[in-house]
C-alpha cells in the first residue's frame, strides 16, 4: 500500500467517526455523491491524485459502488453496520 493511501486512510478515521457520517456531512448538495471540494471540506489533507484512485469511473464524483471499493481497498475506513 502506497503511503499516500496510508495517510489518506488515517486521515479520514481521524477526522470522522465514520463513512456513514462523512457521506452525511459531507455530501453538501445531498445528491447521494461526494465530490473531491465536499470531501476536502472535512479531509483538507485529501489530494487530487488520491480522489482520482478512488473515481474509477472519472466522472469526478464517488458513487455507492466507488465508496464501497475504495473501502474494499483499504482507501476508505469500514462503515459499522
Amino acid at each position: 500500500m502506497k503511503p499516500q493511501h496510508l495517510a489518506l486512510i488515517a486521515a479520514i478515521t481521524a477526522g470522522l467517526p465514520s463513512l456513514a457520517l462523512a457521506q452525511s456531512a459531507a455530501d453538501a448538495n445531498g445528491d447521494g455523491m461526494l465530490t473531491i471540494e465536499e470531501l476536502q471540506a472535512v479531509i483538507p489533507d485529501l489530494e487530487a491524485e488520491q480522489f482520482a484512485s478512488m473515481d474509477v469511473n472519472g466522472d469526478g464524483s464517488l458513487d455507492q459502488d466507488e465508496v464501497a471499493a475504495a473501502q474494499e481497498a483499504g482507501l476508505l475506513p469500514a462503515t459499522d453496520g
